[in-house]
């Protein structure tokens, strides 16, 4: 179920994986997210600890990709990892009929939570903490980062441009 705010279904999925998981997080509520550093900004945390989830269509399919919110992703190094030829961000329209969500409350989860592969930039390993929003744009959860990993499980790659 959509709303301008996102999908109650997905946070509710996310919170019983991290409760069955058995690992800590703090949820935080608070006013519907704009951007990467409004949410850090809400969040009182550091915007290189923020997990900006994007789906990206890589040929016929779809994945979700991690970085830090503070990075660009090089969306050519995603295109290479993955073996595919023509590469596009999902549209508003696709991303509401595949999960219900808006962009901006994309969450760092792939299947079972979403339908879709999940792969994360490797410099993710060097954060200890991650925050990030569970699907709806009025929440925010900040964990261990390498409980995420365990419990998210992503493929690990280098997608970011580091020769800035």
């Amino acid at each position: 179920m959509e709303t301008s705010l996102g999908n109650p279904a997905v946070c509710a999925a996310i919170l019983a994986a991290l409760d069955a998981a058995g690992v800590a997080f703090e949820l935080i509520e608070h006013a519907p997210l704009t951007s990467t550093a409004h949410a850090a900004e809400l969040r009182g945390t550091p915007l290189e600890i923020g997990g900006k989830a994007l789906v990206m269509k890589a040929d016929d399919r779809f994945h979700v990709v991690v970085a830090s919110s503070a990075a660009r992703l090089k969306s050519r190094f995603f295109r290479k990892s993955v073996g595919a030829r023509r590469l596009r961000f999902a549209t508003r329209t696709e991303l509401a009929e595949m999960t219900g969500l808006v962009p901006g409350c994309v969450p760092p989860f792939g299947t079972p939570i979403l339908p879709f592969a999940l792969h994360a930039d490797r410099g993710l390993l060097d954060r200890e903490r991650i925050a990030f929003t569970p699907g709806l744009r009025t929440c925010s959860i900040v964990m261990a980062s390498a409980d995420w990993l365990a419990t998210a499980q992503p493929r690990l790659g280098d997608f970011l441009d580091t020769t800035a």
